[in-house]
């Protein structure tokens, strides 16, 4: 369709914009981008304000504004995925933003940001500017004292190096975000939705939210605690090296797990110590907390996504429907049709 064809539609349809002005934003944003910043938290968010900001789909900066920023913004900031966003401007005053987004991304690149920017976030926490951290963006905050006396989210794959580098923030992974008094923190990936549909529900009341998630095509908005429970986060922080590394390795062997001799070997010890120190440290061995991680991952499936029983299985491990229905039954009682059938009537 010509450009002047899909003119003429749009005027027969009256999806003109209405003139509006004088309207001051409820949100005016800064993104601050951290080398290697994860792409899609950024732009989840950043898509949320843009629907939010206006009527239909014109996307006018109306209701809420935005624009990413950089000591350097004559120089393109590559994201983790290799593409790369040329910021909108400098870095300057801030009296016209309620609101500094910092896009972390893969550690331990973006813990590189240079100290432009980090003084630039600190001054505008202290002149009382909403903070937001995307990703490992909690890192960044973390690191320049924001986080004292605060909770934060951080995603479970990287809470153990977290918790390591700062012991006295209080850390969660089973919360897709956290607001607390002005710092806003959540786990990365598609939380950031979640986090954005929470800031313009605050900020702009709750029909922008629901117009920015509608039009996302987004069934509905998540709340912050929606995530499942980790049966084994004791295990993934318990302070012993051997023990948190194993953790890690299982979870990102769901689909396909490894001997526990195998996993043993790759942690630095027997497999006969690490049963000893998973029992020291939790109640089940190395075999039962990589099934409880699986299983786990499979509850998330069930209740997030509309993949089959079979596929589901088959992306958690196990041999057929059949053996994760079992497993499944075991640990939380019914069974995973039988959950689904009444998550949907719940909802």
């Amino acid at each position: 369709m010509k450009r002047d064809q899909l003119l003429i539609a749009a005027d027969n349809q009256e999806v003109k914009p209405p003139a509006l002005t004088g309207i001051e934003p409820d949100i005016r944003a800064a993104f601050i981008l951290c080398p290697k910043f994860t792409l899609l938290p950024f732009a989840a968010f950043i898509d949320s304000l843009r629907h939010a900001a206006d009527e239909a789909d014109h996307s006018r900066q109306i209701y809420c504004t935005w624009k990413t920023l950089a000591a350097d913004p004559q120089k393109p900031i590559q994201a983790s995925c290799g593409s790369q966003i040329l910021p909108d401007g400098k870095l300057g005053d801030f009296d016209s933003l309620n609101f500094i987004v910092v896009a972390g991304g893969l550690l331990p690149d973006c813990l590189e940001l240079d100290q432009v920017s980090r003084d630039y976030i600190r001054r505008a926490y202290e002149a009382g500017i909403s903070i937001v951290g995307l990703c490992t963006g909690s890192f960044i905050l973390a690191d320049l004292g924001l986080l004292a006396g605060r909770r934060c989210a951080v995603h479970h794959e990287h809470q153990a190096a977290f918790r390591r580098l700062f012991p006295d923030v209080e850390s969660v992974s089973d919360e897709m975000y956290v607001s607390d008094r002005g710092v806003m923190t959540c786990l990365g990936g598609t939380s950031a939705l979640d986090l954005a549909f929470h800031v313009i529900g605050e900020r702009c009341g709750k029909a922008r939210a629901v117009k920015g998630f509608t039009s996302l095509l987004i069934e509905h908005q998540r709340s912050a605690s929606r995530f499942p429970h980790r049966p084994y986060g004791q295990l993934a922080t318990c302070g012993n090296r051997k023990v948190e590394t194993a953790v890690e390795i299982m979870e990102r062997h769901i689909a396909a797990p490894i001997s526990i001799s195998d996993l043993a070997e790759k942690v630095g010890c027997s497999e006969r110590e690490l049963s000893r120190l998973f029992t020291k440290y939790g109640s089940d061995t190395p075999a039962d907390t990589w099934r409880n991680i699986r299983l786990a991952h499979g509850h998330w499936l069930l209740l997030n996504s509309d993949r089959g029983i079979a596929q589901i299985s088959n992306e958690c491990g196990f041999a057929d429907a059949a053996h994760f229905s079992r497993w499944f039954k075991k640990a939380y009682k019914e069974t995973p049709d039988a959950f689904r059938r009444r998550r949907r009537i719940v909802r």
